[in-house]
């Protein structure tokens, strides 16, 4: 009797398995199993043509940190991060208070919103290289035409022939194809925010900015966090933007460390593969930075 209650028992304990183990079984394959391999690979010695010529020790890392680009390619990635997270945080900040407004035209506003995220972002990209030709770009027609180009000098006819002219405009595709996602995610979180506590602070006297600042964005925090570290994932990995807009060019004064590891891979494989161990350890670095520094687990006041 002691013996089928306890495996009865142990069948109600694995009863949760049925449920959870296909979803662990996907994550394993899908994300475990590549890192894993891509750990393996960064310490082969591999061919151009994918064969595998033996082991390599640390040398694909010796190698990598010796690249005389490495260090500028990482701080560049870096300030991307943080200027188009930043950038697009705040953006999404004053449209989501805006679209939590009634106002004419709002349906038609928030609609409009979602265009630039449901477009492909390669697609988008390709579009703003064109706008930005220095012959026949439509952006840079309207800056000849107003008299910009003339004020600016002739470098500024090619604004993605230089870092300078380029990254400012590769950051603002960046942040024009995040804001979407970041704004209807801060939206979500205004609309759960209970009218009754606007109200008591409307009877204690709170102005506008003060309530804002002490009831708006403390109980948005949750919503602002997941919007935020989503964004920091995904600008940090982000591929078509600086690829189809400059090639990280010219040299490698655009790239960042994603376009950098797809740059290695046409001449050393196994570089390629230390690069890619560098950058998904960058991720979790700033995955556990901005959670650290956001407070996360600590409650609202």
């Amino acid at each position: 009797m002691q013996q089928t209650s306890a495996r009865g028992g142990a069948l109600r304990a694995l009863a949760p398995l049925a449920w959870v183990g296909p979803a662990v079984a996907l994550i394993a394959v899908v994300v475990v199993w590549p890192v894993v391999v891509m750990v393996q690979s960064s310490f082969l010695k591999i061919s151009r043509f994918g064969v595998v010529q033996g082991g390599n020790g640390t040398g694909n890392y010796d190698k990598l940190f010796g690249e005389p680009d490495f260090g500028g390619v990482m701080a560049r990635s870096l300030v991307w991060v943080v200027a188009v997270v930043a950038l697009t945080v705040l953006v999404s900040l004053a449209l989501a208070q805006l679209f939590n407004q009634r106002f004419p035209g709002r349906r038609f506003a928030r609609w409009a919103l979602i265009a630039p995220w449901a477009a492909s972002v390669l697609m988008t990209s390709i579009i703003f290289k064109w706008m930005l030709d220095p012959e026949v770009g439509l952006i840079n027609m309207l800056r000849r035409d107003l008299g910009l180009l003339d004020a600016l000098g002739g470098a500024a006819a090619d604004p993605l022939g230089s870092a300078a002219g380029a990254m400012p405009w590769l950051v603002f595709v960046a942040v024009f194809v995040s804001v979407p996602f970041t704004t209807y995610a801060l939206l979500a979180g205004l609309s759960a925010i209970p009218a009754d506590v606007y109200e008591a602070a409307k009877i204690d006297g709170a102005s506008k900015l003060r309530t804002y600042w002490s009831i708006t964005l403390p109980l948005l925090r949750p919503a602002l966090t997941v919007a935020a570290l989503i964004n920091v994932m995904n600008v940090f990995n982000s591929f078509p933007i600086i690829w189809a807009m400059t090639h990280g060019q010219p040299g490698y004064s655009t790239a960042t460390s994603t376009i950098f590891m797809y740059i290695l891979k046409g001449s050393d494989i196994g570089e390629s593969a230390a690069m890619s161990v560098v950058n998904f350890g960058m991720v979790i670095v700033l995955t556990i930075v901005f959670l650290k520094v956001s407070k996360w687990r600590t409650a609202p006041a």
